[in-house]
């Protein structure tokens, strides 16, 4: 079941210039909301059933801009209604965007990837540590920008498992 284009415009209406509805080839509707709104926006539609948080994903558009966005995909449960959040994130350099782990506990380990993975700061999330590589891991692997081989390609042209792969192994004869 999908929300009725009636309450995409009420969500669109409460706030205006912050929410924009988006065409959609699929099933699902989906929004722009303004990263500043982000929040309020979120808290408006847990109040009005949209009780389940499925997902938080990062998108890197480079060369695009604004390159970051952030897509949120909401539930109402019972009434299976589906809503998609797309957040743009205008500051590529330091890209954020308001944390909603204290609406849906679902969204902490989520924005933990997204952050890992992207470098996209979520403010106010109580842990924003990384969550898939280790601590000293350097950079965010999903972003368009990263190294193919990671950090090592900055240092060097060569993979350590290149070495000696095509050439023969010569032995000090002493």
């Amino acid at each position: 079941m999908n929300l009725e284009s009636s309450e995409v415009k009420a969500l669109a209406a409460a706030f205006e210039g912050a929410v924009k509805e988006l065409p959609t080839p699929y099933d699902i509707p989906q929004v722009e909301v303004a990263a500043s709104k982000l929040h309020a926006v979120c808290a408006w539609l847990k109040e009005r059933g949209f009780n389940l948080l499925l997902d938080i994903g990062g998108v890197d558009y480079l060369p695009r801009a604004p390159r970051f966005e952030v897509v949120y995909h909401l539930l109402a449960v019972p009434s299976m209604q589906r809503l998609r959040l797309r957040v743009m994130l205008p500051d590529e350099e330091h890209p954020k965007v308001a944390s909603v782990s204290d609406l849906w506990q679902s969204a902490n380990p989520a924005e933990r990837e997204v952050w890992d993975q992207f470098g996209i700061v979520f403010t106010g999330h109580p842990n924003l540590t990384r969550i898939l590589n280790p601590d000293d891991w350097e950079g965010y692997p999903l972003r368009r920008d990263y190294p193919l081989r990671g950090p090592r390609a900055l240092h060097s042209e060569e993979a350590p498992a290149d070495r000696n792969r095509f050439h023969p192994i010569h032995f000090d004869e002493n």
